[in-house]
């Protein structure tokens, strides 16, 4: 019996001496990161649009007609019609303009187009080569509609700011 107690503390002694061995060969635990107070990246700012060049304060498309007319006449005070209009017409035109919040045209429709085809496509020309338009920034973008009112001559006048009329 003493012989198998040697022989187990010998067992003993010798399964502590290869978990010694084992563990010393062993690299060391890696040390714990620091800790870094790391704070959130600022947010990303979008770059800002320019300000429109020439706002309009309108607060419903009505009001907004009276800005557009004015500045259509503003780009084309050389194709304005003074006074009253002859009792005949070469063209007239019913048209419903679409002004983004920035003052872009979006699209232009005809309700009633004028009859005489070169008029119609000057009117086109004139829309588009007057945007941008007054920017409608209380509307956040507007539809209205103006009736042109064209002369022979190649004059105009906008039903909004017409000034009638010649009886025959």
């Amino acid at each position: 019996m003493t012989t198998l107690r040697l022989f187990s503390g010998w067992r003993a002694i010798l399964g502590a001496a290869t978990a010694v061995l084992l563990a010393s060969c062993a690299s060391p635990p890696p040390p714990p990161a620091p800790v870094v107070d790391v704070a959130p990246p600022p947010p990303v700012a979008k770059a800002r649009e320019p300000e429109p060049e020439i706002v309009s304060h309108a607060v419903s498309p009505r009001d907004y007609r009276q800005d557009g007319a004015r500045h259509i006449y503003s780009k084309n005070s050389h194709r304005i019609f003074k006074g009253r209009m002859p009792p005949l017409l070469q063209g007239v035109g019913t048209m419903q303009l679409h002004i983004g919040r920035r003052g872009e045209v979006l699209a232009m429709n005809w309700m009633r187009p004028p009859s005489h085809p070169g008029a119609k496509a000057e009117i086109e020309r004139t829309v588009m080569a007057a945007a941008p338009y007054p920017a409608p920034i209380r509307l956040g973008g507007v539809v209205y509609t103006d009736t042109w009112l064209w002369d022979k001559s190649g004059r105009f006048q906008l039903d909004t700011l017409t000034e009638g009329q010649r009886s025959r």
